[in-house]
């Protein structure tokens, strides 16, 4: 492939809705992590080049902090990231011995507790690949976002990440794609959009060629959505 693809982003912005009990300038963020936490590594970054400071009016405003990590995979490298960067780095695994409804519920209540004990303003899910269900999304709602690997609302919904949503990009002969970062309600992939990040599919694209290529502007998209909801807040 020769030089680099052209990329256009496009930012939307959602209606938030706040309680003024969120009005501290320290900002916690909640990040919810799956594998190898590349994304993670972006807001880890971000943080410590000090993107998460917020100025509003040539005042000082907010500024965010990532104060705990958690995973629904106890081998995921995205832990070993948070333990090296000095953030605290809990596994929080569905119980694979309930059903899959109740396995959701669960695990959305454990992460609540965890959100809250942490008290978290804001939580990334952050290539998370568990469902969130329940209460966290009436405490937490408008935010909680979502990083997803295609432009919703095409290829979203369940079943459809990773791989998978690149294969089916191809699969359709699709001219472009990128990813999504959005608010999280009760669907899968449903929330209004906060912002997306375009690349083109190129003829010699395979799965593994345009993930790689999504990935870099995955790592553009969720910072800037994380600036986006600290100045919201």
């Amino acid at each position: 492939m020769g030089g680099s693809p052209h990329v256009t982003a496009d930012t939307a912005s959602p209606d938030f809705i706040l309680n003024e009990d969120y009005r501290r300038k320290q900002k916690n963020i909640l990040v919810l992590v799956s594998g190898n936490g590349s994304n993670l590594q972006a807001l880890i970054d971000a943080e410590l080049a000090g993107r998460f400071s917020v100025s509003t009016g040539g005042q000082s405003g907010v500024s965010g902090s990532i104060t705990a990590v958690i995973s629904d995979r106890s081998g995921a490298y995205a832990l070993e990231r948070a333990g090296t960067a000095g953030i605290p780095a809990l596994p929080e695994e569905p119980n694979i011995g309930l059903s899959k409804a109740e396995q959701r519920n669960c695990l959305s209540d454990r992460l609540l507790y965890r959100a809250r004990k942490h008290q978290a303003d804001i939580i990334v899910m952050a290539g998370f690949l568990s469902i969130l269900q329940g209460e966290i999304l009436r405490e937490y709602e408008n935010r909680i976002i979502n990083l997803h690997p295609s432009l919703l609302p095409k290829y979203g919904g369940p079943g459809m990440y990773g791989s998978k949503v690149h294969k089916a990009v191809l699969a359709a002969g699709e001219k472009e794609s990128g990813c999504t970062v959005h608010l999280v309600d009760e669907g899968t992939d449903t929330g209004p959009i906060i912002l997306q990040r375009k690349v083109p599919v190129l003829p010699e694209d395979t799965a593994e060629s345009l993930a790689e290529r999504i990935h870099r502007e995955e790592h553009i998209a969720i910072v800037d959505a994380v600036v986006l909801m600290l100045n919201k807040l």
